[in-house]
């Protein structure tokens, strides 16, 4: 939630966030991800690959800090 906000992508919760990865990349319906799974899961979804980078760019939260 901090990096997303930080980043300015407050569109979406964090519960929706996790929700859409594990519609898309739980292969099984177990409730859980394999770091295999969430892997093999990402390389072949290009949407959810840029979500994730997106979600996930820690440069502006390198800039806070190198700022103070």
């Amino acid at each position: 939630q901090a990096i997303q906000a930080i980043n300015g992508c407050t569109n979406m919760s964090a519960e929706e966030f996790t929700n859409i990865i594990f519609q898309k990349i739980d292969v099984n319906n177990d409730g859980e991800l394999t770091l295999e799974e969430f892997i093999n899961g990402v390389e072949k979804d290009e949407d959810l690959m840029e979500l994730i980078t997106k979600s996930f760019d820690l440069s502006n939260v390198l800039k806070v800090i190198q700022n103070g």
